[in-house]
């Protein structure tokens, strides 16, 4: 499929996705795919809410980044915050460091920074909108393109879920899209600081994201079910479009 048509659906998806649920929510994490999706809103001027998690443990170029993605796009991005006295306990009893030493602190970590902002900034959406890809990681294989979030109580949309990674850099390429320019330095995933780091060219793209554990337990929880999987529902496809 080429580039333009690989657009053209996309911007189906995400016309398709804001027209049948509104209000509709971005949560970026200002990576190469998530850059793709604000450059197709800002294109298609579509009335969507772009925000994004500041854990307090983002690398510097990645709030550089969103710094000149709002003065380019002309559009404000809402910052949310963990809870302080959540983090300041967690910290408290376990230390700034406690996720390199279990999955369960870790985990409990991620709940603290990112998955209760996120639930908060998703509250009275009735779309969420992500830049998941298939192609990312085995734990994202089964991505569709549409489905229910029964964790969030809303619908989720991937608009690029089928799309490759040379794909993604291709439309970075076409249009001037700004990145992170930790992706230059072997970064092809990135989160917070601590927990992300780079990897050999060619290597898994998630492989450089909580690198100390086993490729199956490398999600944030951000994308899993309220039985701690990975969502893997059958698609509900957009009028214009059958699953691949």
């Amino acid at each position: 499929m080429t580039l333009d048509a690989r657009v053209a659906e996309a911007s189906a998806r995400l016309r398709e996705g804001v027209a049948a649920y509104s209000p509709a929510a971005f949560a970026s994490s200002f990576g190469a795919e998530d850059m793709v999706i604000l450059d197709l809103i800002h294109r298609l001027q579509l009335v969507v809410e772009v925000f994004t998690l500041d854990t307090g443990r983002l690398p510097e170029e990645t709030h550089a980044l969103i710094e000149r993605a709002a003065r380019l796009y002309g559009r404000a991005i809402r910052i949310v915050f963990p809870e302080a006295g959540e983090v300041e306990a967690f910290v408290a009893a376990h230390g700034s460091n406690a996720f390199y030493r279990s999955i369960d602190l870790r985990k409990q970590c991620c709940a603290i920074r990112k998955l209760a902002p996120l639930r908060r900034a998703l509250q009275g959406k009735r779309l969420w909108i992500t830049g998941l890809r298939r192609s990312q990681s085995i734990t994202r294989a089964q991505v569709p393109t549409l489905e229910h979030d029964a964790a969030n109580g809303l619908m989720k949309l991937n608009p690029l879920a089928d799309w490759s990674e040379a794909e993604v850099w291709a439309y970075v390429r076409e249009f001037d899209v700004p990145t992170n320019a930790l992706h230059q330095r072997g970064y092809p995933s990135i989160g917070c600081a601590p927990c992300t780091r780079a990897v050999r060219p060619g290597a898994d793209p998630r492989s450089g994201r909580w690198w100390w554990e086993q490729p199956e337990s490398r999600e944030c929880g951000l994308h899993l079910d309220p039985q701690g999987r990975l969502v893997r529902a059958v698609a509900t496809e957009t009028s214009s479009e059958t699953e691949r």
